[in-house]
């Protein structure tokens, strides 16, 4: 089984990326789906967040304000550090279960989507590592149109985020995704074609 990371800052179109990877036969964890499953009401995560950060952060329903938190956490490293420790743990934890389950079906290729895969996970533990990157300015237009943020959070979002220049030198993969979706196909198949063949 080859286990590949799958990365990328905000905006930079990994979802998507993603998506084309699962459609062409890997079988993804997505870290985000596993952090809303730990954030759930009663899981000791959401707990533990309430704990930290106040009842104010949780709605009336028990469940997570997650525009309240972010807006606690964008503005705050220490904070953001915080609810790193409180929350990955958990969601790693999950994420090996998963490869597990999918090294015993016989899985040739699992994609792990870890958005935070530098800032909060080792890239180490993966076989290969593939970055999904788009330029500043073009992240930063697609975050504004397809996310209900204002100016402020979408610049807080991405400051709190490694600078991808960084994460470049650091990856066996890069698609770059400044053109369409078509050019980001075919790329991403470039990739795909390079993967299998290590699988």
């Amino acid at each position: 089984m080859l286990s590949v990371a799958l990365t990328g800052n905000i905006g930079a179109g990994k979802s998507t990326v993603a998506g084309l990877f699962k459609q062409w036969g890997a079988t993804v964890i997505d870290a985000d789906e596993l952090v809303r499953q730990a954030q759930a009401p009663g899981q000791p995560v959401l707990r533990d967040i309430a704990a930290r950060f106040g009842a104010d952060v949780i709605f009336n329903d028990g469940s997570l304000d997650r525009a309240a938190l972010r807006a606690r956490v964008l503005a705050d490293t220490t904070a953001l550090a915080d609810l790193n420790r409180i929350v990955h743990p958990e969601v790693r934890r999950r994420r090996l279960e998963l490869m597990e389950q999918a090294r015993a079906r016989g899985d040739r290729i699992v994609i792990s989507d870890i958005p935070l895969l530098f800032e909060a996970d080792d890239p180490k533990c993966f076989d290969a590592v593939v970055l999904v990157d788009a330029p500043e300015p073009v992240r930063r237009s697609r975050l504004l149109a397809s996310r209900a943020l204002s100016p402020v959070e979408a610049e807080r979002m991405m400051a709190a985020q490694m600078p991808t220049t960084t994460k470049r030198t650091r990856s066996d993969y890069i698609i770059d995704n400044d053109g369409d979706l078509p050019a980001l196909e075919r790329a991403a198949r470039s990739v795909w074609e390079a993967l299998l063949a290590r699988a």
